[in-house]
C-alpha cells in the first residue's frame, strides 16, 4: 500500500472478528514502533503485548475507557514511556544535564516519542489490512494494570491500542467533521 494510501485510510476500529493478528503482522508492528523519533536517541520506549488469557485480565482492569465491543480484540499493545531513561540520557557528556532537571524539557519528550511510536503502530496496522482502536487506560486503573502485569513503577503507559481485523459493518463518514486544513495551519503568523 501507498503511504498516502495508509495515511487516508487509518482511523479507528472498533469492532473485531476473532481471528489471530499473525505473528508476522505483529513483528512488523512492533519492528516499525521502534523506529520512531527519539530525542538524543534515547529509545525510552517499551511495549507490553497481550493476546490470549492475558486478555480478560486486560481488560477487566483497564477497559473502562473503550467501547465493549473493542474488546473483542485478539491483541493489544501497551506503549509506555520512561522517563528515567530520558534523564540518564542527557545526563550523558555529550548531552551534559547533570542535573537531571527536568525543566530543562520544554515538554515530556518520553511521552511524544512514544505517541509517535503508537502512530507507527496505527500505521502500520493499517497497512497490513488490519485495524485498531487507541484507548487510554484511566489513571485510577494504572494501579492495578501494574500489578497485574508486573509493570515497573518507572513505565508510563500512554495508553493502549487493541488490534485485530475489522469486522465494522461500515467505516463511520467523518468527512463532514474534520475540520478544514485552513482551519488549523498558520503560514507565516496566527
Amino acid at each position: 500500500m501507498e503511504f498516502q494510501e495508509v495515511v487516508q485510510r487509518r482511523h479507528m476500529v472498533r469492532t473485531f472478528t476473532s481471528e489471530p493478528v499473525p505473528q508476522q503482522a505483529v513483528d512488523r508492528i512492533l519492528g516499525n514502533a521502534v523506529r520512531g523519533p527519539s530525542a538524543g536517541f534515547s529509545q525510552g520506549q517499551s511495549f507490553l503485548v497481550l493476546t490470549g488469557d492475558d486478555l480478560p485480565k486486560f481488560w477487566a482492569v483497564a477497559g473502562e475507557a473503550v467501547d465493549p465491543s473493542a474488546q473483542t480484540a485478539p491483541l493489544v499493545i501497551v506503549p509506555m514511556s520512561c522517563k528515567r531513561v530520558y534523564l540518564d540520557r542527557y545526563a550523558l557528556p555529550d548531552k551534559g544535564w547533570t542535573d537531571r532537571d527536568e525543566a530543562r524539557w520544554p515538554v515530556p519528550f518520553w511521552h511524544i516519542d512514544t505517541a509517535m511510536a503508537a502512530l507507527l503502530i496505527l500505521l502500520t496496522v493499517t497497512d497490513e489490512k488490519l485495524g485498531a482502536v487507541y484507548f487510554g487506560i484511566v489513571p485510577p486503573a494504572v494501579p492495578q494494570f501494574r500489578a497485574a502485569f508486573g509493570v515497573p513503577d518507572d513505565q508510563e503507559p500512554i495508553g493502549a491500542i487493541a488490534v485485530g481485523y475489522d469486522a465494522e459493518p461500515k467505516a463511520r463518514d467523518l468527512r463532514s467533521r474534520r475540520r478544514r486544513l485552513d482551519e488549523m495551519v498558520r503560514y507565516g503568523h496566527w
